[in-house]
């Protein structure tokens, strides 16, 4: 294999960075380490070179059967161009014998190996060591070229690649030199200054001031230019510091908060701040060193912090940045889920504003701490009950919050008293879960029905029909649980059904049986009054008639009660009762004519109660004479016994059916039955006397 060859080009859209090419040939194995540094935010261009098998024939190599890969997983390598974390930021350029990666608006996170492959070859087609590329800041020094007595050339260099004309930015004493723009700088100076100097549009990545000829001239440097800190955790802000003279006072400072109070002009001294009361500490270990120590980091403590001294004759009042810090609050993100029957596969990511400076994280499963994965994803099975958070390594007491599936929720019935029909009520569902559920409302009738979205379920004007088990889900993406309550409606009684038994007509002395339902929540009490009666006659839904009478018809009411209301039906009951003697009159009248008369009592008026006692008394008289006139036919003649005796049977069977009757009409029917009865035993006895002579 031949060694890498690189050299500058200009990258499209940012800074030049190294123009790589590695060497592959097919017949052989191993390659070697290329490393490369590019500026945050530039573009780089990796590029690999290839010779194909001598076939004849030289074609260009399609980007449809090449990828770029810094992952393999279990299915293979991820190629970059549908990497999400590169997404619009990856462009593959390939002819016949190289294959160019160019990766725009680069961040730290891109720090890592680069790996060519053809997809269509075996997973050794491609190169094994790859491409090392570090993402930082231009990382340039301040190198003295020239130096006399009082004058000096500086030159600012760099140790990644810059762009062809950059332009820089020169400081002196911390002060920023504005007409100075290339990489050199020449001035006199004195032993107590210092210089720095940065490439313009990277300013928070000054090279570090140095002295020209000494190490006692004015100056701050920064340990670390930016910290990423967990909310809640502590943070050690480190500089040195030297000065020429004897130093009368020292201390950390915020910018943004140098100008509250009484003199603007004066930065504000950090451990006076009562933002920060308790929370600070100065350590000066030893002389030129000193370190800041801000416990319990809240959001508000993101800013950048500076350091500042006085001498008697000077004060370092920089325009160079000092250490920016981040507090972040650290957060599981769901990326994928799988549901299997019994649990959940998930795919996680530690999810954070800025990123830790060894870029290591640390994951916590139910409080027990993952020793084999250090990066910000994770994946595994999840069961109810488990949880999962994540920290910075170094870091692990200031956790994420926990990620979990929703806990048994929580339901409430408002207002929790008893619910009566026609009121307003609300059931809320809530329950413990991160991610936040999402809520759903199911109905219990026979099947499940899906009734709301939402963790409250309002009913306006409640129902009796409401009345049922209803469910809450509560669901997020690890998994979902549900709990169930009961609606039981009160209401009052709705109108009563009553029936009679038998249904047919009553007749006299027959057992009656009234029964009395009605719908009502609580179960209805049941009272039954008689009309003009104003003692009830009974308790309970039946009442039963064991000897029913003429004094037992009229109307009956059964009244429905319970705590919430009382409603009532009413029902007529009237009694059938005739004597046999007018029946058979009724029907022997029925031979001599055509048709029948049919007549009515209703024991439901009061007149009908006198007439019938009028026909009992007539009827019973008209029975007397027939007797007594049978008995005397039968002495007579005894060929009469049998026509008699037929005619009974007869009558006694029609009367059976014989309605009842109006008192008048009775009355008339019964003297014209005997007269014309009468009329016709005469003439019978005449006739059978004439014939027997």
């Amino acid at each position: 294999m031949r060694a890498a060859a690189m050299g500058p080009s200009a990258a499209t859209g940012g800074f030049v960075v190294f123009f790589l090419s590695v060497s592959v040939v097919q017949s052989r194995k191993g390659y070697i380490s290329v490393e490369m540094c590019a500026v945050r935010g530039s573009t780089v261009d990796i590029r690999c070179s290839y010779r194909a098998p001598s076939t004849g024939k030289r074609s260009s190599v399609s980007v449809k059967n090449v990828l770029w890969f810094t992952d393999t997983q279990e299915e293979g390598p991820v190629d970059l161009s549908s990497d999400s974390e590169y997404a619009g930021r990856v462009k593959y350029y390939c002819d016949k014998t190289t294959c160019t990666l160019r990766i725009s608006d680069l961040r730290e996170s891109d720090s890592a190996e680069y790996k060519f492959k053809f997809k269509d070859k075996p997973s050794k087609r491609f190169t094994q060591s790859g491409v090392t590329l570090s993402v930082t800041g231009p990382d340039v020094q301040v190198q003295v070229s020239r130096l006399y007595i009082s004058w000096v050339e500086l030159q600012c260099r760099s140790s990644c690649h810059l762009p062809d004309r950059p332009s820089f930015i020169w400081y002196k004493n911390g002060q920023k030199i504005q007409e100075e723009t290339s990489s050199s700088y020449s001035d006199y100076f004195i032993p107590a200054d210092s210089y720095s100097c940065a490439v313009r549009g990277h300013e928070d990545f000054p090279a570090p001031s140095v002295c020209v000829n000494s190490q006692t001239c004015n100056r701050v440097i920064y340990t670390e230019r930016s910290i990423c800190a967990p909310k809640g955790s502590s943070v050690d802000i480190y500089c040195t510091y030297s000065s020429s003279e004897g130093i009368k006072s020292k201390f950390w400072f915020i910018p943004e908060r140098s100008h509250q109070g009484q003199n603007p002009s004066q930065p504000e001294d950090l451990s006076k701040d009562s933002q920060y009361a308790g929370r600070v500490q100065i350590f000066s270990p030893w002389r030129g060193h000193s370190t800041l120590r801000i416990s319990d980091l809240r959001d508000s403590d993101s800013a950048q912090y500076l350091f500042t001294f006085k001498t008697p004759s000077f004060e370092w009042r920089s325009d160079l940045p000092g250490t920016t810090l981040t507090v972040t609050a650290l957060q599981v993100q769901v990326i994928r889920v799988t549901e299997h029957q019994f649990s959940t596969y998930a795919e996680l990511h530690c999810r954070s504003s800025c990123s830790p400076a060894a870029g290591l994280y640390v994951w916590f499963k139910n409080l027990q701490r993952n020793t084999t994965e250090e990066t910000s994803n994770y994946a595994d099975f999840f069961y109810s009950g488990d949880n999962i958070s994540c920290a910075f390594k170094g870091h692990e007491a200031s956790r994420s919050p926990s990620l979990y599936a929703p806990k048994l929720p929580s339901v409430s019935v408002s207002p929790s008293a008893e619910i009566e029909e026609g009121s307003s009520v609300t059931l809320t569902c809530s329950s413990d879960a991160n991610p936040a559920a999402n809520y759903t409302w199911y109905k219990k009738d026979g099947n499940f029905i899906s009734l709301n979205e939402g963790p409250q379920l309002v009913f306006s004007s409640i129902q009796s029909s409401d009345s049922a088990e209803y469910f809450c889900t509560a669901e997020n993406k690890l998994g979902r649980i549900s709990k169930h309550v009961f609606i039981n409606v009160k209401y009052a009684p709705k109108l009563p059904s009553v029936s009679v038994s038998p249904s047919a007509e009553i007749k006299e002395g027959s057992s009656v049986t009234l029964t009395c339902s009605s719908d009502a929540n609580p179960a209805a009490n049941y009272t039954w009054y008689k009309e003009d009666e104003d003692s009830p006659k009974a308790s309970g839904q039946i009442f039963n008639i064991t000897d029913f009478r003429a004094e037992h018809s009229g109307s009956y009411s059964c009244g429905a009660e319970n705590k919430l209301g009382c409603s009532n039906s009413t029902l007529n009951l009237s009694v059938v009762k005739v004597r046999e003697a007018y029946r058979s009159l009724s029907d022997h009248e029925s031979r001599e004519q055509p048709g029948s008369h049919n007549s009515s009592l209703h024991p439901d008026h009061p007149e009908d109660a006198s007439r019938s006692h009028i026909g009992i008394t007539l009827g019973f008289l008209l029975f007397i004479i027939i007797i007594i006139l049978s008995a005397y036919l039968r002495t007579r003649r005894y060929s009469l016994t049998n026509q008699r005796h037929k005619l009974r049977q007869r009558l006694n069977s029609m009367a059976q059916t014989l309605p009842p009757l109006t008192c008048p009409q009775f009355v008339l029917t019964v003297f014209s039955a005997l007269t014309n009865h009468l009329t016709r035993i005469s003439r019978t006895r005449w006739r059978a006397e004439c014939s027997s002579i």
